[in-house]
């Protein structure tokens, strides 16, 4: 690796616009940034002046290799824009491939500010139909490829705090509207999504003492993954007309969780953003309870069950529930 420079909020020459911005001279790592979501962000955060690592494996949307990967496509974007990008074309699911991208960001940049772990593709199939591979690469894809670049990124972040250098680091992890409700036909991406969720939240509790904030989002946006699926709802309008399911629409919110300053404060959230509306998520808390003080039978515990269901507010419906 080069020498490893301290991080700051304005530490390096901007990107696009001449080095103005909310994210000027930041260092972002994108991941699955080839198409979709993750080149929508890779393109704000390089409009804000943020220097960008473009990562896509370039694969199809089953996982399986793709002919060309489309990452240098968007580093040609950014820089024919006037900003500072890099390709990197590594499997982030591995040890091996999530240690290069923080070191191709280290190495191209000097440092790594901020990682958007964004990687993903679908299996779907009804669980009585699901293949113990298709759970595995999906597993393998969305959870451990949040967790290996998370992991990754983050011993380098606490080697900079060790050494005086405390970073304003910021992860911005990808879950779903699938893994905070489930999804019918979607079993193994649902959990891995809901995984996610708890990841961001341990992350958020450990990382804090080294300057790292972690937050999730849970976006609605037309992607490969979401056209086909959701075909009549994510299908683009007519002309003039607002593009709700753009991936433009989310790209701003996850550009403002990444930045410095302007973020202070933020950490083991989740938002769920679609279109122009951005929600807090709250989770899950306690309802209606109650406590016998020694041991129930099993017609008592239905019972007191059954009462206390009748008192707690009626559960989400699960996406494409008959």
């Amino acid at each position: 690796m080069t020498d490893v420079k301290p991080i700051g909020e304005n530490g390096g020459v901007g990107g696009v616009g001449g080095g103005g911005g909310l994210c000027a001279g930041r260092v972002v790592a994108v991941t699955g940034a080839g198409r979709g979501l993750g080149r929508a962000h890779a393109l704000a955060y390089a409009a804000e002046g943020a220097k960008v690592v473009v990562n896509d494996l370039g694969v199809g949307l089953d996982g399986a290799p793709a002919p060309d990967s489309p990452a240098a496509q968007v580093v040609q974007e950014i820089r024919a824009s006037g900003g500072d990008a890099v390709a990197h074309g590594g499997d982030i699911a591995t040890s091996e491939g999530a240690a290069s991208l923080v070191a191709a960001a280290v190495d191209t940049f000097g440092r790594l500010d901020t990682l958007v772990n964004n990687a993903g593709f679908l299996r779907d199939r009804m669980l009585v139909n699901l293949d113990e591979d298709d759970w595995d690469a999906v597993m393998r894809v969305h959870l451990k490829g949040h967790f290996l670049p998370l992991k990754h990124a983050a011993a380098y972040w606490r080697a900079e705090s060790k050494a005086g250098r405390t970073p304003a680091a910021r992860v911005v992890n990808t879950s779903s509207g699938a893994g905070l409700l489930g999804s019918v036909g979607q079993g193994n991406y649902s959990a891995a999504k809901a995984g996610i969720l708890g990841l961001t939240l341990v992350a958020a509790a450990e990382m804090g003492r080294y300057g790292v904030q972690v937050n999730a989002i849970a976006p609605a946006a037309r992607t490969r993954m979401t056209e086909a699926t959701f075909a009549e709802t994510m299908a683009a309008p007519g002309a003039d007309a607002f593009d709700a399911m753009a991936p433009e629409n989310v790209s701003p919110l996850v550009v403002w969780l990444g930045s410095g300053a302007a973020a202070d404060g933020v950490t083991g959230r989740v938002f769920e953003v679609e279109a122009g509306r951005i929600t807090v998520m709250e989770g899950w808390r306690p309802g209606p309870t109650v406590d016998k003080e020694e041991r129930w039978t099993p017609t008592g515990a239905g019972d007191a069950a059954r009462e206390l269901l009748a008192r707690a507010a009626a559960p989400g419906g699960v996406y494409g529930a008959s």
